[in-house]
């Protein structure tokens, strides 16, 4: 597999970029042309899986005092939190199903079961990450401010404690998502001023507190003495649903031959040029159909990123296609199981914490995409 750090460009000619796009572009409107009743069905049977789990998991929980209920009670509910979470809420709020005009399924009308509002997600995540991904600089996702996930961040003592902080982040993932759009070195700095980190406050109030309410309170006090038991399921299955997110999340874009980019390096970015940033700077997971609906099919990342707003369940249809372009064109196909994947980000955690792993902050010494002239031969890899 090519890889794609900074000393192995990937060499195209920027008529060969433009080619691509369009390649791209047609492979989009080809399935948009297709959307209907199956994807509509699709959705359908995903919302009845999630309300039956999360039914199954509160009734489970009023006999919660047997141990072998108390766990089914925590998988039902690590399961809809799951679905809710990332087959469903990921994907409608990327207008994945804004076709349908069903205002339950509307991107910009739909909340989830997660302590982060979904105004704030929509734009830390829908625009800035997927406006600006994998540019240092930019795209806030590289390390959500705590972390050093790539080695153009300086290193200084604080990054020390990365594995740490990973953890923190795995454990408490829904809470470091809510957080995500203070841009707390903003707020430092005076970039962003207290007036708008009070909008984003009066957001958590709402919330958080309506979901601290509902896990932590009002369900156990439905089971009447079973409270503490009750309590305790709907934690585990938050934390449950937190490491599963975090872990396939971090997969999505941190493994091993994921590119980074510099903002330089992106300035008036062609279509062809955008489609290409998303996919060196994106990973797959393998697994099957099953595992698949359970990441919210973000173990198709690189499918993902190229279309955002396509409905999930066609990534893996189009995988094959997109492959094939890789091929075509010489670009990498970033993929493998999960187990390979998140050894290779826990691997990159544990290394970047450390002064001797990496650069410091700069222009690179070679660009992640090399354009040349047609007819010119590429030049040899460093």
């Amino acid at each position: 597999m090519p890889t794609t750090d900074a000393s192995h460009p990937i060499v195209l000619t920027e008529a060969q970029i433009d080619e691509l796009g369009q390649e791209l572009d047609a492979l989009r409107k080809r399935i948009v042309d297709d959307l209907g009743s199956p994807d509509r069905d699709y959705i359908y049977r995903v919302l009845k899986v999630q309300r039956g789990f999360e039914v199954a998991g509160r009734g489970l929980g009023y006999l919660g005092f047997l141990p072998p209920f108390w766990l089914a009670s925590v998988a039902a509910l690590s399961l809809s939190k799951i679905l809710d979470n990332m087959e469903i809420g990921h994907n409608v709020m990327h207008g994945q199903y804004d076709w349908m005009r069903d205002p339950s399924l509307n991107s910009r009308m739909f909340e989830w079961d997660t302590v982060c509002p979904a105004e704030q997600w929509r734009h830390s995540h829908n625009y800035m990450h997927h406006t600006f991904t994998n540019i240092i600089g930019k795209d806030r996702d590289i390390g959500y401010g705590i972390l050093r996930m790539d080695p153009a961040q300086r290193w200084n003592p604080y990054y020390l404690g990365n594995p740490l902080y990973a953890f923190l982040l795995m454990v408490g993932f829904e809470w470091g998502v809510m957080l995500h759009d203070l841009e707390a070195e903003r707020v430092v700095t005076g970039e962003k001023s207290l007036d708008e980190v009070r909008v984003l406050a009066r957001q958590w109030y709402r919330k958080a507190g309506r979901q601290v309410l509902k896990d932590y309170l009002l369900f156990p006090a439905l089971t009447g003495p079973l409270f503490v038991p009750t309590l305790a399921a709907n934690a585990t299955a938050n934390l449950v649903r937190n490491v599963w997110a975090f872990s396939i999340i971090f997969c999505g874009h941190f493994p091993t031959g994921v590119a980074t980019f510099t903002e330089q390096e992106t300035e008036n970015e062609s279509r062809g040029r955008w489609y290409l940033r998303q996919m060196l700077g994106s990973a797959n997971i393998t697994g099957s159909k099953l595992f698949h609906v359970m990441t919210g099919n973000l173990s198709f990342q690189i499918e993902h990123h190229l279309f955002p707003d396509l409905p999930a369940r066609r990534y893996g249809q189009i995988a094959p296609e997109v492959q094939a372009l890789c091929e075509k064109y010489g670009l990498p196909y970033n993929a493998g199981r999960l187990s390979r994947q998140l050894g290779s980000v826990y691997g990159k955690i544990v290394k970047l914490a450390l002064p001797g792993f990496g650069r410091a902050a700069g222009p690179r010494p070679r660009p992640a995409i090399n354009v040349v002239e047609p007819g010119l031969s590429a030049p040899a890899a460093a």
